[in-house]
């Protein structure tokens, strides 16, 4: 069982748990994630990427949003408790290159944290990273002071401009690949709207596209099928395929209505947990 170090609200409905897990920190890299069990009775699979890791401290984080009755559960842990079981290092590691261009990271809510691993990737590689960071209203931006460390420029926007920018993160991605030294990468973690947007956006223009998928998931290691999405017409599976892909080849409104499959469970199974019908 892993102990939890630390746990914090970020925002409104995004939280932060380091815990205890010195295999993982050791060994992972950029853009892998976890599988994580709030208790040891058969519980639910939570499919999370890793936010941070401190290979000399022996700790991992992870930073999530409560949708359905587990990840209510995790989100009411605290400092000192233990989660029933975490698997990792899965998935492929995200492919980090030194380029000649700046590399644009585009987060969306909290797809910034994911990005930073990433982002730190890039810079220790000798990039230069620009991240634009989106969301509704300046209370739900999370890791801007840890961005902004480490990013050469942070580029913020909310939809009601009360930080940043009032737009969306398109806006500042195209006005990025119209300028005379375009990006030679564009990242985007973040709700699949998003991340589809921002691919057509980069399209127009050339760029090469890289998204992280978040896919339905349930045993995270190829078997089950549940994460299958199609890409280039082929089907691939976000677990041990991914979960970077290409984003231009995408199929991104068969895969927005996959993930919509058990919406109304989910939605029924956080009320049912947060109103104490069941535990």
């Amino acid at each position: 069982m892993n102990k939890i170090l630390e746990k914090k609200q970020l925002s409104e409905n995004v939280f932060y748990i380091k815990f205890e897990a010195p295999d993982i920190a050791k060994n992972r890299k950029a853009g892998q994630f976890l599988i994580v069990m709030v208790d040891q009775d058969l519980t639910e699979r939570i499919p999370l990427t890793i936010a941070d890791a401190n290979a000399e401290e022996g700790w991992v984080a992870i930073a999530f949003q409560p949708v359905g009755a587990s990840t209510y559960k995790l989100s009411k842990l605290n400092a000192g408790d233990y989660l029933g079981g975490v698997l990792g290092p899965l998935g492929t590691p995200s492919e980090i290159k030194k380029y000649d261009r700046p590399v644009v990271c585009v987060g969306g809510g909290f797809g910034t944290a994911p990005l930073y691993p990433i982002v730190q990737a890039l810079k220790e590689a000798g990039n230069k990273v620009i991240l634009i960071e989106g969301a509704r209203t300046k209370d739900l931006l999370i890791f801007v002071d840890e961005m902004k460390a480490v990013c050469d420029e942070v580029i913020i926007c909310t939809d009601d401009g009360s930080a940043g920018e009032k737009c969306v993160t398109t806006v500042p991605l195209e006005r990025l690949c119209q300028s005379d030294v375009p990006p030679a990468e564009v990242i985007a973690i973040g709700p699949p709207i998003m991340m589809k947007f921002c691919a057509l956006t980069t399209k127009k223009y050339n760029v090469k596209t890289t998204v992280s998928l978040n896919t339905i998931m349930i045993d995270g290691t190829g078997m089950c099928g549940g994460c299958r999405v199609s890409v280039g017409g082929k089907t691939k599976f976000v677990c041990v395929d991914g979960p970077d892909f290409d984003a231009h080849e995408v199929d991104w409104d068969n895969m927005m209505m996959r993930m919509k499959s058990f919406k109304p469970q989910e939605t029924e199974a956080f009320h049912k947990c947060k109103s104490g019908i069941f535990n």
